[in-house]
């Protein structure tokens, strides 16, 4: 490996650590929203006070993952500057719009709102106290948009122009903000952040039904949970995963071939269910597929033609098929993890026995961490697929890092990064095991409830 190819590496191996780190807080935080809105507005119908003290308790793990999303999303802004200068030259002109907006409108709506929500309920009162909240939730999500425009931008280019020095430019701003790959990436993620906000929900209602703590919480947060995991784990297969699958094999089919193993085309194009790419020998080693599957889920129809890699030159492939291949597929297989079990959960719910179902219990309490690993095996999929380009098809990531700065300097300030981000995780889950320890606090047991059971 060369002394170029060194430093390119390592800043994409920085960033890929920090945005990876940083996303782990924001998609709970986009999770949870709903879920306080929810309950506030419950609250503001029934005058059911177990709604407030819903609402109450997740705004704190909300402020929690807030905050410490804050801090690790700033250094994001600055690597375009540090180790992206050359991208950040010749993109800026348009991707320095969405983040100014996301920063400007989205982030400080969401950060305004969620001081008045978490400490000015007794100021605002109940009605404005819901708008408070619904604030928060709107400015989250508009947050996400606005990022998830910038990043559609570099999937699938549009509304942009040349300027005369060879930069980019925005020639047509709704064309931008309204790029087709935006919406259906920004539905896909969100359903998908959706999925962690009810898992971790669920997962502390079941802590708490194991322990038989604060159980009419518990039941609350186990049937919340676990229906709007449901709904949104199927959200994010059909029709939103369904539709990004589409868009890839539209505009990207190179991509869509390295993910599914393709190096050959052809009719009638399955999809593997078991098998390793053999990028040496240019095959899917012990393959196992379902005829015909992939041609419909990409054209909409079994016998739709769909490319393989051997109809490109080798320079415009994905740079780690195999990485590609494998997170792709096990993104796959836990998302249908995740519907089997909250559909197994549901219906134990409508028949009034999950919380005395103590296996299930068990499995919704550890299952959280691996929606954190799907949504990370989801954005490694994306970005591997846009591979070898920054902007798909105008800037590759080769021309678009910092020449000035070496590897050296980038592999000693990722070890910065690194120690930083593991003290700062350790004060995290303290800090939210701590307020989980303290409890949601029923009222007609002063934040108890009777003798714990294991």
């Amino acid at each position: 490996m060369n002394s170029i190819s060194d430093a390119a590496f390592w800043s994409r191996i920085q960033f890929a650590f920090t945005i990876t780190y940083h996303y782990l807080f924001p998609q709970l935080t986009m999770g949870l929203a709903w879920f306080i809105v929810y309950w506030k507005w419950r609250a503001l119908r029934t005058s059911d006070e177990k709604y407030n003290q819903a609402a109450r308790f997740w705004a704190k793990i909300f402020g929690l993952n807030f905050a410490v999303g804050v801090v690790t999303g700033i250094p994001m802004e600055f690597q375009f500057g540090t180790n992206w200068a050359g991208f950040s030259k010749y993109a800026g002109g348009v991707i320095g719009q969405t983040l100014a907006m996301e920063g400007m409108f989205a982030f400080f709506l969401e950060s305004a709102f969620i001081g008045a929500f978490i400490y000015g309920e007794k100021r605002l009162g109940p009605r404005y106290h819901f708008l408070a909240a619904l604030a928060v939730a709107l400015g989250s999500w508009s947050s996400g948009y606005f990022i998830i425009v910038t990043n559609a931008f570099m999937q699938h280019p549009v509304g942009y122009r040349i300027d005369a020095d060879g930069s980019l430019g925005i020639d047509s701003l709704s064309a931008y903000l309204l790029n087709q790959w935006a919406w259906i990436q920004f539905t896909h993620n969100q359903m998908a952040a959706l999925v962690t906000g009810s898992f971790v929900v669920a997962a502390v209602g079941a802590f708490y039904a194991l322990r038989g703590l604060h159980l009419e919480q518990a039941r609350l947060y186990l049937r919340a949970g676990t229906v709007m995991g449901l709904t949104a784990s199927l959200l994010v297969a059909f029709p939103t995963g369904d539709q990004q699958a589409k868009m890839v094999g539209i505009h990207q089919p190179v991509t869509l071939a390295a993910m599914e193993g393709r190096f050959v085309g052809g009719p009638m194009a399955g999809v593997a269910l078991i098998g390793q790419p053999n990028v040496a020998a240019r095959r899917l080693d012990n393959p196992i597929e379902v005829p015909g599957a992939l041609s419909f889920l990409a054209y909409g129809h079994f016998g739709s033609y769909v490319h393989g890699l051997d109809e490109y030159p080798e320079e415009s492939w994905p740079d780690n098929i195999e990485l590609l291949y494998y997170s792709f597929h096990l993104m796959i297989t836990l998302g249908t993890i995740f519907i089997v079990l909250m559909f197994g959960a549901v219906i134990q719910i409508l028949r009034g026995r999950l919380e005395s179902s103590r296996w299930l219990l068990w499995v919704l309490m550890l299952a959280f961490p691996f929606l954190y690993i799907a949504n990370t095996l989801g954005w490694m999929t994306a970005e591997l697929g846009r591979q070898p380009w920054l902007i798909y098809g105008l800037f590759r990531t080769s021309d678009g890092y910092s020449k000035v700065v070496s590897s050296g300097d980038t592999v000693f300030t990722l070890i910065g990064f690194v120690g930083l981000y593991f003290v700062l995780g350790v004060l995290f889950l303290f800090m939210v095991g701590r307020e989980i320890s303290h409890g949601p606090g029923d009222p007609e047991t002063g934040g108890h409830s009777e003798e714990p059971s294991v």
